[in-house]
C-alpha cells in the first residue's frame, strides 16, 4: 500500500525501526516532514507521538490507514496541516475511505481555518481558534469578501457565511481586524540601481507594505524591466519569498500612464516609469481592473549597502498564481464509478473545482464533496470549458477538467494542452493527464477479444474534421484491414456518414464481417448486439453508440467476438 502511494507522488516512503525505536526515530523528523503516514493501530500511534505533539501551527499531519486500506483517519492536522484533504486523495487512491473526525466535517462545513488554501490564498493573523469554535457551535460566520476569487461562495459548504455585520472573517490585501486570507493580488513593481543591496530590496518592501497596511502574504509576483532580469538582488528577493518575477519592455512600460514618470528614467530606461508602470501592468495582466495602491517611492543604502531601489504597489482585479495551481483532465469513463481508475479518484479528490459537461459530471457526482464546486458548460462549447478550467486553474486552484471516457481519446486534454501551450511559461498552472477508461475498451471486454490484433479508432464527425479526411482514413483501415472503432457514427444532423463507412470498409473486407453495436455502455441502458457488416442495422445507431467493425479474421462464435491473435500467414513461435 505504502508503494502505491509513494508511485502515486504522495508520500516519501521511509521504512521505520521497530516499535521501541519508532518514537526517537520520529523525533528525529518530526520538525521536517509535512505529514507522517503510519499504517497500524490509531491508539499505537497516538502514543508514539504524544511526546512530540507541539501546536496546530507548526506539527505535521498525521494520518492513520488500516493495514486493509479500508480507512485513512487524520489524527492531527486536519487542518493546518492538510491532513484532512491528504486523507481523502488517499482514501480515493486506495479506495478506502477518509474518516474525518471535525465538527466541520461531520455536518459539510468549510473548515474556515484551512479552506482558503485550496482557493490559492495564504492565511494571515486573526483569532482563529475563537472563529472555529463559534463555527464548531453552529453559529454563521460574517463575512466581507474584498478580493479573490469568490466562486467560493457558491459551495453548499459555505452556506454558514454570510456578509452581515463586523466581519469576522475577512477576504483581502490589507492586514486587520478579524480572520484573514490574503489573495494573491498585489503587484510589486520595482526598479533598482545595478548592484543594489538586498537588503535595500527587502527594507523598501517590507516597510512600504506595512505603512499602507499590506499583507505580504498577498503577494502574487514582482515586476520590473527586462533590463533588470539579470540583478542578483532583484532575483534573490524573488526565489527567497517564492515570488514570481514578471520582466516588460521599455516600449510596454512607456505605454502605461503613471501619476509620476520621469525625464531622467525615461533618458536612462527608455520609458518614464519602471516601478509604476510594471506594477500597473503586471496587475492589468493578471485580470481586472489595475489600481496603484503605492505610488513610487525610494529606499537608499545605508551603512554597508549599496545602491536605491523605487517600489510600487498595484492590486489587481483578479487573483494570480499559476504556481499554485494545477489543471488535471480526468476521463469519467463509460459510467460506472468503478471503472475508474484509483489515480483518476484521487484527482477528482484533490481538486476543488470540477468543470465539465453536466452529463459527465453527472456520472461522477457521488463522489463530489460539498466543499468541491461543480461548474458546468454546454456541450458544443469545448473551449469554453477548457479556457474556464484553465483560468480557475492559473488563479492557483486545483482544477479538474472532466470529460467522457478517456480525456486522451476523443476528450479535452488535446484542446486544453493547446491552450496551455499557448500561455507564456510563467502563467502555465501543472498540466496533467489522468488516463481512464474508453468505450473502445469497455466495448470490447463486453463483447469478447476483438481487439488482439491492430486496430483503430476513427470518428465519423465532421464538425472538426473534413470529410474527405476522414474518408482517407476509412479507406486506409479498410485496406489495412484493421479492426475498426467508429465513434460518433451517426446523428439526426449526420444520418448518411455511417452508410458510407460501411461502403469503404466493405471495399476491404467481407460482407460476413461481425461487427459489434456498443449503446449506452456502463449505464443502465447498455444494449449490445452482435451484426454482420453488410446487414447492420443502421436505424439502430446514434450518437450513443460505439461501432466496432472486425478484420477480416474476426469471428464469432457462442455469441463471443474474438479476433485470434495470430494472422492468417503469419508465422507463430
Amino acid at each position: 500500500m505504502l508503494q502505491q502511494l509513494a508511485q502515486a507522488g504522495l508520500v516519501n516512503v521511509v521504512r521505520g525501526p521497530q516499535e521501541e525505536a519508532a518514537a526517537v526515530w520520529l523525533a528525529e523528523r518530526w520538525g521536517a516532514v509535512e505529514a507522517v503516514v503510519a499504517v497500524g493501530a490509531c491508539g499505537l500511534v497516538t502514543r508514539l507521538i504524544a511526546p512530540l505533539i507541539g501546536n496546530k501551527d507548526s506539527d505535521p499531519a498525521v494520518l492513520v490507514v488500516d493495514p486493509q486500506g479500508r480507512f485513512v483517519v487524520p489524527l492531527l492536522g486536519g487542518h493546518a496541516a492538510g491532513g484532512d484533504r491528504l486523507s481523502q486523495e488517499i482514501a480515493a487512491l486506495v479506495g478506502g475511505q477518509a474518516v474525518l473526525t471535525g465538527a466541520g466535517s461531520a455536518h459539510g462545513r468549510l473548515p474556515l481555518d484551512a479552506f482558503g488554501q485550496a482557493w490559492g490564498w495564504r492565511r494571515g493573523a486573526g483569532d482563529w481558534r475563537s472563529l472555529m469554535v463559534k463555527a464548531a457551535g453552529g453559529l454563521p460566520t460574517s463575512l466581507r469578501q474584498e478580493s479573490g476569487c469568490d466562486l467560493w461562495q457558491e459551495l453548499e459548504a459555505a452556506a454558514s457565511c454570510e456578509a452581515a455585520g463586523p466581519a469576522s472573517l475577512v477576504i483581502a490585501p490589507h492586514s486587520g481586524q478579524g480572520c484573514r486570507w490574503h489573495p494573491p493580488s498585489l503587484w510589486l513593481g520595482i526598479g533598482c540601481e545595478r548592484e543594489t543591496s538586498l537588503s535595500v530590496l527587502e527594507r523598501l518592501v517590507a516597510e512600504g507594505l506595512e505603512q499602507q497596511g499590506l499583507a505580504p502574504e498577498a503577494v502574487a509576483g514582482l515586476a520590473s524591466i527586462d533590463r533588470k532580469g539579470d540583478e542578483p538582488a532583484l532575483l534573490a528577493l524573488a526565489e527567497r519569498r517564492g515570488w514570481p518575477l514578471r520582466l516588460y519592455d521599455a516600449l510596454t512600460l512607456a505605454a502605461v500612464a503613471v501619476p509620476h514618470p520621469s525625464e531622467a528614467v525615461a533618458r536612462e530606461m527608455g520609458t518614464p516609469s519602471v516601478a509604476e508602470a510594471a506594477a500597473l501592468q503586471a496587475a492589468a495582466q493578471a485580470g481586472g481592473p489595475a489600481r496603484l495602491l503605492i505610488e513610487k517611492r525610494i529606499a537608499r543604502a545605508g551603512a554597508g549597502e549599496r545602491g536605491a531601489a523605487t517600489l510600487a504597489v498595484a492590486l489587481a482585479g483578479r487573483q494570480w498564481a499559476p504556481q499554485r495551481g494545477s489543471l488535471h483532465l480526468v476521463g469519467s469513463g463509460p459510467g460506472p464509478i468503478d471503472l475508474l481508475s484509483g489515480d483518476a479518484r484521487r484527482a477528482l479528490a484533490a481538486a476543488t473545482v470540477w468543470v465539465g459537461y453536466g452529463l459527465y459530471l453527472d456520472l461522477l457526482e457521488p463522489l463530489r464533496r460539498p466543499d468541491q464546486l461543480r461548474r458546468e458548460g454546454r456541450l458544443t462549447e469545448e473551449t469554453a470549458r477548457c479556457t474556464e478550467a484553465l483560468d480557475l486553474a492559473r488563479q492557483g486552484l486545483d482544477v479538474a477538467l472532466i470529460s467522457s471516457g478517456d480525456s486522451g481519446i476523443y476528450g479535452m486534454a488535446g484542446l486544453a494542452l493547446e491552450l496551455w501551450l499557448q500561455l507564456p511559461v510563467l502563467d502555465r498552472p501543472a498540466f496533467t493527464v489522468h488516463p481512464g477508461l474508453s468505450a473502445l475498451q469497455l466495448a470490447a471486454a463486453r463483447a469478447g477479444a476483438p481487439l488482439m490484433h491492430d486496430f483503430c479508432t476513427i470518428s465519423l464527425s465532421d464538425r472538426l474534421t473534413p470529410w474527405e479526411v476522414i474518408e482517407r482514413r476509412l479507406m486506409g483501415a479498410a485496406s489495412g484491414d484493421f479492426v475498426v472503432a467508429l465513434y460518433n457514427p451517426r446523428s439526426l444532423g449526420r444520418p448518411w456518414q455511417l452508410g458510407r463507412a460501411i461502403e469503404l470498409l466493405l471495399e476491404g473486407r467481407p460482407a460476413g464481417t461481425p461487427v459489434l453495436l456498443a449503446r449506452q455502455l456502463g449505464r443502465a441502458e447498455e444494449r449490445l448486439s452482435l451484426h454482420t457488416l453488410g446487414s447492420l442495422p443502421e436505424d439502430q445507431v446514434d450518437m450513443l453508440t460505439l461501432v466496432l467493425v472486425g478484420n477480416s479474421s474476426t469471428r464469432i462464435q457462442d455469441g463471443r467476438m474474438v479476433t485470434p491473435r495470430g494472422y492468417p500467414g503469419a508465422a507463430l513461435a
